[in-house]
């Protein structure tokens, strides 16, 4: 049985290998000029630093929203010493049933930007990997941490909670300011954006006026179109309950259920709190007011729910404190605009189901904050624009692959009537059960600690080519070879468009294709 195994894997290794490298040349990715680029990026830092600086208290940066990305943001130019300007909808303590778990890749990023604590004293809980279920088998799945020396692991907590402690972190740096008030538009003077209009809680109407606009104002953003074209896609939507005093079946870990019609989410986020996502497929879910929800819950989820948390769901159903929200979906599209960029979701969202939302954000405070750091003075927004281009390709590896395994990963691991997809599923619950690379390399492109975007397409289609061995071994058949082209063929239809959205070009070479990633382009 080992050997039959062995032999899959490494069949399965070697095509894939080969589709991947066929997959990159068929996407038409070119040879880039590295150098080159690193040569614009210096002389567009030069023609900025040039300008001399104005410092007459006014905000150099306005920051639209003070979530995770605008408070992380907010912080981290207010300690390089700009002058920043945070104006958040609602500063009082958020209530929201994602944004609760952040990836070991995401913790990582916390570290680089000075704001690990933000985890702490809000009852946070470690989390060291997945637990995968399906049918009456499971399997865990670790995060690869063995290699860090510092306290690195994933973190679930109530969004809330970390939210504010990091909106009081950015209250600690003098040159910060957070007002509650609600944008209501962005002031375009000849093309470039040089400001905000918003009214205060009071109702006062006030124009704020900055070199440099940061939108992260979230998913429901109504400031995002003509900086971005927003495609906003709704696969599903998730159905969220709170389950108290009951234990899960692997402790310190996110629970994955394949459940029928899509997968279902359980991880604590507090000492006594356990979340429980279901999804529901499509826009139309049952009505939560007539008990339609509640009963769905308990005929059609409630059997497929390992049984440690059958009692804690049931109770939290009855409870009836059910909460709903629709997941959405939208590849990053900017429409570059001198004085202004996106951030966060209200630049780029996908499905949830990998918790890679935080991750993202973060990384591309990152990227921003060590994109403007050399930078003395920001007035030239026309040359701005053309530096913080840059931002769209620098963040490709870590978004682009989070993105995209987000959105392959939901749809494998969801039911399906066609025999194709059914296989391609119990392949890939198959192949990261085998453990090793099999596991551990999904797993870090996951959590964000490996973001790859070509390893994402090999190991993607080794499961494709696994599922193959496995239909095809060890005698094939006719039926069988043709269910086993046929998942195949339903793999490169899942991937590819997602893919495409992405911009698989800047997506897979990245390494070659982007600008240097610098502290500072005078060292160079």
């Amino acid at each position: 049985m080992e050997l039959k195994i062995l032999q899959q894997y490494i069949l399965g290794g070697i095509i894939a290998t080969w589709l991947g490298f066929a997959l990159i040349y068929f996407l038409g990715v070119k040879k880039s000029k590295p150098a080159d680029d690193n040569l614009d990026l210096h002389k567009q830092v030069n023609e900025l630093v040039r300008i001399q600086p104005q410092n007459d208290g006014s905000p150099e940066v306005i920051i639209v929203g003070a979530g995770v990305a605008g408070a992380a943001l907010a912080y981290s130019l207010g300690k390089d010493g700009r002058r920043i300007l945070v104006i958040e909808r609602d500063l009082g303590l958020q209530d929201r049933i994602v944004g609760e778990l952040l990836q070991p890749g995401g913790y990582m990023k916390l570290i680089d930007l000075d704001l690990e604590d933000c985890v702490e004293n809000i009852d946070a809980q470690k989390v060291f990997g997945y637990a995968l279920f399906k049918e009456d088998k499971s399997t865990r799945l670790a995060y690869p941490l063995e290699k860090f020396t510092r306290d690195v692991s994933g973190r679930s907590f109530h969004n809330g909670r970390f939210v504010q402690r990091m909106r009081e972190k950015a209250a600690t740096v003098p040159n910060v300011r957070l007002e509650q008030g609600t944008v209501t538009s962005l002031i375009e003077e000849k093309g470039a954006v040089k400001g905000v209009r918003y009214k205060t809680k009071a109702g006062q109407d006030i124009t704020a006026n900055a070199p440099l606009t940061i939108v992260c104002d979230g998913c429901f953003s109504n400031l995002r179109r003509g900086l971005c074209k927003p495609e906003v896609e709704i696969p599903s939507s998730f159905v969220a309950l709170l389950l108290k005093n009951c234990e899960a079946p692997y402790p310190n870990h996110g629970h994955v259920i394949l459940a029928d019609p899509s997968p279902i989410l359980c991880y604590r986020i507090s000492s006594t709190e356990i979340r429980c996502l279901v999804d529901i497929p499509g826009k139309k879910i049952p009505s939560v007011g007539n008990g339609e929800m509640a009963l769905y819950l308990k005929t059609k989820v409630a059997p497929q729910i390992p049984p440690e948390l059958q009692g804690g769901f049931i109770a939290a159903v009855d409870e009836g404190k059910i909460k709903t929200m629709a997941n959405r979906s939208m590849p990053a599209a900017p429409q570059p605009t001198p004085g202004a960029i996106l951030l966060g979701d209200s630049f780029n969202m996908r499905h949830p189901l990998t918790g890679g939302g935080m991750t993202v954000a973060l990384s591309d405070v990152v990227v921003v904050r060590d994109l403007l750091r050399p930078l003395d003075n920001l007035n030239d927004s026309i040359a701005l624009c053309k530096y913080l281009d840059s931002f769209y390709t620098l963040r490709k590896p870590v978004a682009s692959t989070i993105n995209t395994l987000a959105g392959a990963l939901y749809k494998v691991f969801s039911a399906s009537p066609d025999q194709a997809r059914t296989e391609l599923r119990q392949a890939c619950f198959d192949y990261l059960s085998l453990g090793g690379m099999c596991s551990s390399g999904p797993i870090a492109l996951l959590s964000g600690l490996n973001p790859k975007p070509s390893s994402l397409v090999l190991h993607f289609f080794s499961v494709a080519i696994f599922g193959v061995g496995r239909l095809l071994l060890p005698y094939p058949s006719p039926r069988r070879t043709w269910l086993g082209a046929r998942l195949i063929l339903d793999a490169v239809g899942i991937i590819l468009p997602i893919l495409r959205a992405e911009g698989a070009s800047q997506m897979l070479l990245s390494s070659t294709a982007n600008p240097a990633y610098f502290k500072s382009p005078f060292l160079h």
